[in-house]
């Protein structure tokens, strides 16, 4: 039976870090303090990447759009992150290629956006983009608004699975050392008089609190680390919590063999739309998220019709409505507040802030998640006297052996597989049972995935396999309600659920997929 890993040796061991918060900037910083030999704990109140890791626009991009701002260290760092994970991650970060198309009169033109790529590229060491003549370029994106155009542009980015990601990850860092426990959250911090010196835990699954003493608390909750500075110090608030949903349309509604990349007609922002895992992924916006954080956010109608009507100018003989969308999903960025009255302007950095013990690590991006770790490990020298390691860079992931031949193998699943599960791809090939390596659906998603996941993977509650160590709940209609009879025989014979277990979870996670990943219209 799947049981939380480490849940063993939080007590009788002081540790060198606390590291609150299961999301990509928490897994980063466990990774990199492992591997320099720190005793390192990472505890997470609901599940690994429940927040914005697992709800991004999952791209792996250097951020042109952070040229436009000037902003060309963030650019560079990205860049340069970007290319060593498609070198060391393949099969979870793969190339994508971008088309965006060149309208009369529409910003930016032709000459800008090429000098911004010819920027883009010469950080990445190579040349990837391209301008296209009118017909090659329809030819290339056969869907896109004719009206105007004169041709077009493209260039190379990259995609993840941004949950997956996380947890391969978290996977290295226990490799070398680190701990990390899901459902496991701060009750209240502790104290030596003014400095924080470590947590009392409270376990969300059995209600038992673990009291943890630790040379440094991290705080990397990302959108919420404005609550947990709070009960720190009292620190006033310095983030500014803006949401970006997305929509999820199936891949035979709006074919695409690239992502197309636009400037909304009404305001100017970047819009995306892009192939992934077997869906067409629209998104995002970027708004003021007012809601509360202790609930899941959720696409509001207002931003729907923003994503609707950006396919409406780009793609106008589709024809697509709402109707035509399958899910839905909103994550709240950890963006810092500078005042800015349009919230698509404020700067995407990083920041670090270490105050009476406590060393907050928030805002940043998705791709420069190993930067952001090395620079909090630089901020958390003075806590760590007599610590002298190397904060040299090392490969993110440690090679993936082969697996071993003779395995018949869909196109494409043995280099998915390794990519998101590496060292463990062959031992998951090796647990599935009959039939559990075809995909599911029209997804890339083999049964065996789910099987492996909740065997190893911590998998506590439905949504935790479907949302996030599987993405199915967002790849298939309603959730994936027609496979969970299927699922069912898993989670029984893997997790141990009895027939009333089952019941509450399905019950659970359907009413979690209605209320937040679904549209506005279907949630009465």
């Amino acid at each position: 039976m799947n049981t939380r890993s480490g849940m063993a040796e939080v007590h009788g061991r002081e540790w060198d870090l606390l590291i609150v918060g299961g999301g990509i900037t928490g897994a980063g910083i466990l990774l990199e303090a492992a591997r320099r030999g720190l005793q390192a704990l990472l505890v997470e109140q609901r599940d690994f990447a429940w927040g914005t890791s697992s709800r991004s626009s999952k791209l792996v991009h250097g951020g042109l759009r952070y040229l436009k701002q000037g902003q060309f260290r963030l650019t560079h760092e990205s860049v340069r992150e970007r290319e060593a994970l498609l070198r060391e991650a393949a099969g979870l970060v793969e190339p994508q290629g971008f088309a965006f198309g060149d309208y009369e009169g529409r910003k930016p033109g032709r000459a800008s956006m090429l000098l911004g790529l010819a920027i883009y590229d010469r950080m990445a060491g190579q040349r990837a983009r391209h301008y296209h003549q009118l017909d090659e370029f329809t030819a290339m994106a056969p869907h896109i608004r004719r009206d105007g155009l004169r041709g077009g542009i493209c260039y190379s980015d990259a995609q993840t699975d941004d949950a997956r990601l996380v947890l391969r990850v978290l996977q290295e860092a226990r490799q070398c050392g680190g701990v990390a426990i899901n459902y496991l959250g701060v009750d209240s911090l502790q104290r030596d008089g003014a400095r924080v010196s470590g947590a009392l835990l409270g376990d969300r699954i059995t209600g038992a609190q673990h009291a943890v003493r630790a040379r440094l608390t991290v705080n990397a909750t990302g959108a919420w680390a404005d609550q947990l500075r709070k009960q720190a110090n009292g620190a006033a608030p310095r983030l500014r919590p803006l949401r970006g949903s997305h929509v999820v349309l199936p891949s035979w509604r709006l074919p695409l063999a690239q992502a197309v990349s636009l400037m909304h007609p009404q305001d100017g922002r970047p819009v995306f739309a892009y192939p992934w895992e077997g869906v067409t992924l629209v998104g995002t916006t970027d708004v003021d998220h007012k809601a509360g954080l202790q609930q899941e956010p959720a696409i509001t109608q207002q931003e729907l019709d923003y994503l609707l009507a950006a396919l409406h100018w780009q793609f106008p003989e589709q024809g697509i409505v709402a109707g035509d969308i399958i899910a839905a999903y909103a994550g709240v960025r950890p963006v810092i507040d500078t005042g800015q009255a349009d919230p698509s302007k404020e700067a995407r950095d990083h920041a670090l802030w270490l105050e009476d013990g406590m060393l907050t690590v928030t805002g940043g991006k998705l791709t420069t998640f190993r930067s952001i770790a090395l620079d909090a490990l630089r901020a958390a020298r003075p806590a760590l006297p007599g610590w002298r390691q190397s904060r040299k860079r090392q490969p993110i992931f440690a090679p993936v052996p082969p697996l071993r031949r003779g395995m018949q193998l869909a196109q494409g699943l043995a280099r998915r597989l390794q990519g998101r599960y590496g060292a463990d791809a062959q031992a998951l090939l090796d647990a599935a049972q009959d039939g559990e390596l075809e995909t599911i659906g029209a997804t890339s998603t083999a049964w065996a995935e789910l099987r492996w996941a909740a065997r190893h993977e911590s998998v506590q509650h439905l949504e935790d396999l479907l949302l996030r160590r599987t993405r199915l709940g967002i790849l298939l209609p309603e959730g994936g309600a027609a496979i969970l009879q299927r699922v069912r025989e898993i989670c029984q014979h893997e997790l141990g659920w009895d027939d009333q277990r089952w019941a509450a979870e399905q019950a659970a996670y359907l009413a979690l997929c209605k209320a937040h990943y679904s549209l506005p219209s279907e949630r009465d």
